[in-house]
């Protein structure tokens, strides 16, 4: 066993092999819930003695059950826990990579499989995950009563909370408090983009490395209206005395309802298509401006970046059946109005997609309205106000017995993480690895562990104007990725920043 002396005492972990050591579950904050709920992240309290961290922490409160992962159990309170691998013990010095999970806000943890840090420590980086509040909990936003007000987006402050418990800690496990990367995937990495322009989290990362980046935000009406609608469903006063008496297990069960009632009502709008209830808000204090407005003002020229998105995003939604099904042109017109999305933005992906069906092109704008657009754009906004970026696209693909595994939501992360041998992500990327399959996953591995350690994943930078990328894929080829159709058809769209 390892030990290792942090602020608030020691801790012990174990050799997940020859060469990497894993501490696991170390709480950087201190529990959120009871006179402390809705507040900003506090302190760990100290202990005596070793500390056993051999074992995850508690995941926070949620309603999924995701595979390979611990589920979350009604009085867990230890949530805000961080994990680390390290390669190097008795060393120093060594790149830092923190991962912020993704799932819409409101499921996830840092123990789900696919985010062990073992290959990317053999790598060169110390990896650390971390649990941060979903949810309700993270992001529900709640009135203020009396003199007492309660912060929005509190799961961004514990992703503050726990970077700098990085800052002060990671020398002990043999990393280099100054360079530090923050990656993440999804609301992971929409996470990021707002914590790059946060001023509280200023100083706090070197590097950003962000996947599938999601696009709302919200402001703070379109925050209180969805409070409104998850204290009905829990039976309780939009209020915070109201909130705070329903149980965190209350809140999660509202959730759902409302969800579900979104789901089952086509003309319900926008939420009827993706039901994500929670997005960081636009609250002019902890998140002063959304990520666009910032990066273009080059708040964050300071901080390299690393973009990534996949080229088939929102075919993995409707492979598990999270999306609603569009088959018809009828249902794709309302779509579109639904989003208030360009006229002849549709008409565009029908004409570069002629013998697709509708539930294709569907798919294919809507991948690119929440992910693939929003991502390339956020790296030449960066790019233009004088920070250095570069832009990748997942495009693997891979044809097995149930069809074509595409290149979809969450597919590049197990390749990023070296981490396909896991046995329950199989369906991301379609069965057992392949010696291609291989091959790519080194370079991805690769590309991290260069970003992290230099700010050069090894291709060139966005310049700002051009789309070049590079293309993530198991075919021989990989040479530099020329902007698709679908691109010149969104450079004619005034993007939208928020939900309509």
């Amino acid at each position: 066993m390892e030990t290792f002396r942090t602020n608030n005492g020691v801790v012990q972990g174990f050799r997940v092999a020859d060469d990497v050591v894993a501490v696991l579950g170390i709480p950087y904050a201190a529990p959120p819930f009871g006179p402390h709920r809705f507040r900003e992240p506090r302190p760990a309290p100290a202990w005596t003695g070793v500390r056993d961290c051999t074992a995850f922490g508690p995941v926070a409160p949620q309603s999924a059950e995701l595979p390979g992962a611990p589920a979350w159990s009604p009085g867990d309170e230890d949530i805000l826990t961080v994990n680390i691998w390290t390669p190097a013990p008795e060393g120093g010095g060594v790149p830092v990579l923190v991962w912020i999970h993704g799932g819409a806000y409101t499921i996830g943890s840092s123990a789900q499989p696919d985010f062990d840090g073992t290959s990317l420590a053999r790598a060169g980086l110390v990896v650390v995950t971390l649990n941060y509040r979903l949810g309700f909990e993270g992001f529900g936003h709640v009135p203020a009563t009396g003199s007492t007000a309660y912060p929005d987006n509190r799961g961004l402050l514990d992703q503050v909370a726990a970077l700098r418990w990085v800052r002060e800690n990671i020398a002990a496990f043999g990393g280099d408090p100054g360079n530090v990367t923050v990656a993440g995937q999804s609301s992971g990495a929409a996470s990021i983009a707002c914590l790059m322009v946060m001023d509280r989290a200023r100083g706090l990362f070197r590097r950003a490395i962000a996947h599938s980046v999601a696009s709302p935000c919200y402001t703070l009406d379109m925050a209180s209206a969805t409070t409104r609608e998850i204290a009905a469903a829990a039976n309780c006063p939009a209020t915070a005395e109201g909130l705070t008496s329903a149980t965190p297990h209350a809140l999660v069960i509202a959730s759902d309802r409302v969800v579900d009632d979104y789901r089952h009502d086509p003309a319900s709008g926008s939420r009827h298509y993706d039901p994500s209830l929670y997005a960081p808000v636009l609250d002019g204090d902890v998140l002063p401006t959304d990520p666009f407005t910032g990066m273009a003002s080059g708040a964050t020229r300071e901080v390299d970046l690393l973009v990534c998105h996949t080229t088939e995003e929102y075919w993995l939604f409707d492979a598990v059946g999270s999306s609603a099904k569009v088959t018809t042109e009828e249902q794709l017109a309302l779509f579109a109005r639904d989003f208030r999305l360009p006229e002849g933005l549709v008409a565009g992906y029908r004409a570069a997609m002629p013998d697709a069906p509708v539930l294709d092109v569907y798919l294919a704008v809507f991948g690119d309205l929440l992910f693939g657009e929003y991502s390339a754009r956020l790296a030449e906004l960066h790019a233009r106000a004088g920070g250095r970026a570069f832009l990748a696209r997942f495009d693997r693909r891979r044809t097995g017995a149930d069809g074509v595994v595409r290149a979809w939501h969450c597919a590049d992360i197990p390749f990023a993480f070296g981490n396909l041998d896991t046995e329950c992500l199989a369906f991301l990327i379609g069965g057992a690895p392949t010696p291609a399959d291989r091959a790519l996953e080194r370079r991805m591995v690769r590309a991290w562990a260069d970003f992290a350690a230099t700010g050069n994943p090894g291709w060139p930078s966005v310049d700002g104007s051009t789309a070049h990328a590079e293309r993530w894929t198991t075919e021989d080829a990989t040479a530099e990725d020329r902007p698709t159709p679908a691109r010149a058809l969104w450079a004619e769209a005034d993007f939208p920043l928020l939900r309509p």
